[in-house]
């Protein structure tokens, strides 16, 4: 059964939007190291707030992801413009839907 790990950030003062930026490439490295899917979400409240999600089948893949050099560089590299400590946890998904076009596809929309 797949798990999807959730990981906390938060951006310190006015480095939120470079700090979305950075993160949003570091979250795709995740599909290079086996994950299913992946995304980022940030707060509508809170601007400073992130999820990052990665959906991984197995753990030693995500452990493989969350510590290659690609993501100790980028840890680095966004050194100060995240609050430390960092936290992540696997979840698993309970329920889901989503609405479907024409073709039976999940429609995409951009935000």
């Amino acid at each position: 059964m797949a798990s999807t790990y959730i990981v906390q950030w938060y951006a310190t003062g006015f480095r939120g939007d470079a700090f979305e930026e950075a993160l949003n490439d570091a979250a795709a490295i995740a599909m290079r190291f086996g994950a299913n899917s992946y995304a980022v979400y940030r707060s509508r409240e809170d601007r400073y707030k992130f999820q990052q999600l990665a959906e991984f089948d197995r753990y030693i893949d995500w452990l493989a992801y969350w510590e290659s050099s690609e993501m100790i560089t980028f840890r680095a590299h966004a050194m100060g413009w995240y609050q430390v400590p960092v936290q992540y946890g696997p979840w698993d998904r309970t329920a889901h839907g989503e609405v479907l076009d024409a073709a039976g596809t999940a429609g995409a929309q951009s935000a």
